[in-house]
């Protein structure tokens, strides 16, 4: 009998260790700053760079986990992400792989055939607790700021009220299941600055505009303010996005569910302001990552 806890102390966290010791020491960590920031030895980390540790390759390749190590290679070595944040990344990551079909799943089946014939549907965790459900959608959220924290020139396109990057659970109904960042995203000197760590309901506006826009049918999960520019309304529409104007200084959900009656492919909402309104454009998307790549590609 063997459980699928036992293939991720045994093979999934040896080898992400690995791969995180060994990319941290090519950012330029000396053996004892990897063994601090990982919470090791540096005997440890010794035996990870001298590739005594045993690495399953299935594990190594896949593109979540090379992603995953890279991201937080570069934030452990910055010092902008914290040990217990990427332990909480790794964690999240953990979960979606032991889901029914994916890589750990996989490789437990393989470990215990018994599984394979199993009548009923199997799965170890239930993947779609809230706790678990939310936790992927701020550490999704997480991984689109550091986009746009590390994006040149990001802060030029922040408007007078501030940006917000927001993204929703998958049954989101109203603003509390919407995750933000408290107090947004503002312009400090040229320089975009997030003042605290994403959570859910701390974002109004934007959040009323993402759920106007699924509520009318949109398939998206996650959005973006910036400011207007009818350059960028072009530059977004040559890159293959849909734009609509809707009217701010109506009701918001009404006024976004006639834009996208009118066009119900978009991608792109914008209004061009009025008597004390701000011109605001709002990007759409199916997660915080591919909103910030969207907003990268305009700088």
């Amino acid at each position: 009998m063997q459980f699928v806890e036992e293939i991720v102390v045994d093979e999934f966290l040896p080898t992400v260790r690995s791969l995180l010791a060994g990319a941290l020491r090519d950012r330029g960590l000396t053996q004892s700053e990897v063994a601090d920031v990982l919470g090791i030895s540096q005997s440890a980390v010794s035996k990870y760079a001298h590739g005594d540790v045993t690495v399953n390759d299935r594990i190594a390749n896949d593109r979540r986990v090379e992603a995953l190590v890279d991201e937080l290679a570069d934030g452990l070595a910055a010092g902008d992400v914290r040990p217990v944040r990427a332990l909480i990344e790794i964690e999240v990551l953990i979960r979606e792989l032991e889901t029914g079909g994916d890589l750990l799943a996989q490789l437990h089946e393989e470990a215990v055939p018994e599984l394979a014939d199993h009548g009923e549907s199997f799965r170890v965790h239930d993947p779609e607790s809230d706790l678990r459900t939310s936790e992927r959608v701020l550490s999704s959220l997480r991984r689109g700021l550091r986009i746009l924290e590390n994006a040149s020139g990001f802060a030029g396109l922040i408007p007078a009220v501030g940006s917000n990057l927001v993204a929703c659970t998958p049954d989101a109904e109203g603003i509390d299941d919407v995750a933000g960042v408290p107090g947004r995203i503002f312009d400090v000197k040229g320089k975009a600055t997030v003042p605290a760590d994403p959570e859910f309901g701390v974002s109004e506006h934007v959040a009323t505009v993402l759920l106007a826009a699924r509520r009318s049918g949109a398939d998206v999960s996650a959005g973006i303010n910036i400011r207007y520019d009818p350059k960028l309304l072009a530059e977004l529409t040559d890159r293959g996005h849909v734009t609509a104007e809707f009217d701010e200084a109506e009701d918001v959900a009404s006024s976004v569910a006639d834009a996208l009656d009118a066009e119900p492919d978009a991608t792109v909402l914008y209004q061009t302001g009025g008597m004390g309104i701000e011109p605001i454009t709002y990007v759409l998307g199916p997660d915080p990552e591919s909103v910030a790549d969207t907003i990268r590609s305009l700088i």
